[in-house]
């Protein structure tokens, strides 16, 4: 791609962010265009469901001053959505009518909070939590509610039950799966996870049936829940998110349950690039369980994010990189840091296996998960030094016999 005409981005979050500080490192800064649907600057999105809901007054964590995109040259277009991209001329088209024209496009549109078709939107104690305006609601209605009812047991929902039970409130999660987590850890940690939270006095449902919901078209009175009526003072909706592809798709850039991008996350339109969670990346075969050609995965996760952003800068700089970040992820639920690194192999998986090694205490420990004999995935609970070894393994390619990576008194030596 040419490095000497208009780099547009749209989309404000973890991906776009990081690429505008990686082209501006590379003496770009001056071509950048961020367009972002939200008034605000670039913010950090993890402490939205944890610190920032605790405190009134905590502020959102900015990636970087306004000063600092100043004197970087990049041109900012906030509050200001992008509405069509016109392929051919090469032009984005934003909200207020302008029209930026771009050498290079990169698409940082991020996921949706899913929503349920019963409930209308803007019922007033209804809440999602995506972005700051969803955090800033989502922080007052905490401290005008008794109770929290948490529809969906995954990581943001169990956050904010962690938080607002924190905060003294009555918290009820309404799980429809028959386990936590149960796309994202093993049966073991959710399990742990479980037992946490219900030790700290949250009221966990699991193969909740879930329906019956009473609203008057202001606020929502009450759900059905396995057969029995249950009123309801505030509801979380944290049923998953969906993959931004509506200016993608409307653009004509191939779609699958994400922008469908290649290694050098280059979609369809080679003047086009998608980074981040909206996109669907082909995974590298070091990090599949069992190498499959064409595997493709969509991914939300901070890390994530940044790398691809870093990859996409080389690609807008002429290289031609092949994404092949070691995927991990981390969650912060009350007491427990989660922390995974690799991806986990699906239950069923030939030759999988699980290895437990104990940390300092019942409320520490990793689980290794092989296939064969080789290290995929470990999963850590209040263990950083695990987490971080973890990453140096699987990146380095190491696979340390399960009988000694388990061993407390030899693993860390081993991992070293």
């Amino acid at each position: 791609m040419s490095t000497n005409t208009p780099i547009v981005i749209v989309g404000g979050g973890h991906a776009g962010a990081q690429l505008c500080a990686s082209l501006v490192d590379a003496g770009l800064g001056p071509q950048v265009h961020l367009v972002c649907a939200e008034a605000q600057l670039p913010y950090q999105r993890p402490p939205l469901s944890k610190a920032y809901l605790k405190t009134p007054t905590e502020a959102l964590q900015l990636h970087r001053a306004a000063s600092w995109f100043a004197d970087a040259g990049i041109t900012l277009h906030l509050g200001d959505a992008a509405t069509a991209i016109d392929c051919a001329a090469r032009t984005v088209t934003l909200a207020s009518g302008a029209t930026l024209a771009y050498g290079s496009l990169v698409l940082a549109t991020g996921t949706r909070a899913r929503r349920l078709p019963q409930l209308p939107a803007g019922l007033a104690n209804v809440a999602v939590l995506r972005d700051a305006a969803d955090a800033e609601a989502l922080r007052t209605q905490l401290r005008e509610a008794k109770a929290l009812t948490v529809l969906g047991g995954g990581f943001i929902g169990l956050e904010v039950a962690a938080t607002a039970q924190a905060l003294g409130l009555a918290v009820q999660v309404l799980e429809v799966a028959p386990r936590l987590l149960g796309r994202s850890v093993s049966p073991e940690l959710g399990a742990h996870v479980l037992a946490t939270h219900r030790a700290a006095g949250i009221t966990i449902a699991l193969g909740a049936q879930v329906g019956g919901f009473e609203h008057d078209g202001q606020r929502l009175q009450a759900i059905t829940v396995n057969g029995q009526r249950q009123p309801v003072d505030l509801l979380l909706l944290g049923i998953g998110a969906e993959p931004e592809t509506a200016l993608a798709e409307a653009a004509g850039l191939a779609c699958d349950n994400g922008v469908l991008v290649d290694a050098a996350l280059r979609t369809s339109d080679p003047a086009i690039l998608a980074v981040g969670d909206c996109t669907r990346f082909p995974l590298a075969p070091a990090w599949q369980a069992v190498p499959v050609d064409g595997a493709r995965l969509r991914l939300e996760s901070v890390q994530n994010a940044n790398d691809q952003a870093r990859a996409a800068a080389l690609t807008l700089q002429g290289q031609s990189p092949t994404y092949a970040a070691l995927p991990w992820f981390w969650s912060e639920q009350g007491s427990m840091r989660l922390q995974m690194t690799g991806l986990m192999p699906a239950e069923g998986t030939p030759g999988a296996s699980r290895h437990r090694r104990p940390g300092a205490n019942d409320g520490s420990f990793s689980i290794l998960h092989y296939v064969g004999e080789r290290l995929v995935c470990v999963e850590s609970v209040n263990a950083p030094m695990d987490h971080v070894m973890s990453r140096k393994l699987l990146e380095a390619g190491r696979h340390p016999a399960p009988a000694v990576a388990c061993d407390p008194a030899v693993a860390l030596k081993t991992l070293l």
